[in-house]
């Protein structure tokens, strides 16, 4: 699992690239790619800061939505096996097969 730090109320997957010895911040949620790499934590915050910075900087100059919105509609595809045990499993707890994906990945998520 991939490790997350916020940077200025952003969420960024943090990742260590072994083939060039640093990490590698990549923002999620955003409208376009804005990546920043250090060999540090200290030296990902300040990098981070300064690709979003530029990143939201070009936004604006160019009228674009800086932040991704998400209709909170998705398709999961399953094996078949996996897609009975999960109507099972909501069966057994009451609840529609939606709420039951709903709940896991809120736990999931934390």
């Amino acid at each position: 699992m991939n490790n997350m730090m916020e940077i200025s109320g952003h969420r960024a997957v943090i990742q260590f690239d072994p083939e060039i010895g640093l990490f590698r911040g990549e923002f999620v949620g955003l409208n376009g790619g804005a990546d920043f790499y250090a060999d540090s934590v200290e030296g990902l915050r300040q990098e981070g800061e300064t690709s979003l910075r530029v990143f939201l900087e070009m936004c604006a100059e160019k009228g674009v939505e800086p932040v991704k919105h998400y209709s909170g509609k998705f398709q999961v595809r399953l094996p078949p096996e996996a897609h009975a045990r999960a109507v099972e499993m909501a069966a057994a707890r009451g609840v529609s097969l939606n709420r039951l994906v709903q709940d896991v990945l809120e736990q999931a998520a934390g």
